[in-house]
């Protein structure tokens, strides 16, 4: 079972699906899904995230595909949208990274990124106590 991400003409992905292993039947599953759909077509890897293969296989377009993303023909890798305007593309894993990194924590510490200060703010969680 492999998975295919179709392409919209800006390279934005706008649907993933599951079938067929590449060049099962001798046939090209990303050539075939896509004159089936009309768009283009490039099969992503469901264990592939930030350059690294998650069952210690080999990675495969950086990024397992989402909806949204877009898939950049020069690094063959599929980038997740840019979530702050702040944050830079890791050309290595083709994620984004905050500015400065996140604090490291202790297991019950939580962060979230503050554009506005570019900083990381600990989230207070309350407890039920």
């Amino acid at each position: 079972m492999a998975h295919y991400a179709f392409l919209d003409s800006d390279n934005i992905v706008t649907q993933v699906i599951v079938g067929k292993d590449e060049n099962e039947d001798g046939i090209d599953w990303e050539v075939y899904y896509g004159e089936k759909l009309g768009q283009i077509c490039k099969r992503t890897s469901y264990n592939t995230m930030a350059g690294q293969h998650l069952l210690g296989g080999t990675p495969f377009r950086k990024n397992y595909a989402g909806i949204g993303y877009t898939y950049d023909s020069d690094r063959d890798a599929f980038i997740p949208p840019k979530p702050y305007n702040s944050w830079v593309l890791n050309e290595d894993t083709c994620c984004w990274e905050a500015p400065t990194p996140m604090p490291e924590s202790d297991s019950d510490e939580m962060y979230t990124w503050n554009e506005e200060t570019q900083s990381w703010e600990l989230i207070e969680i309350q407890s039920d106590n």
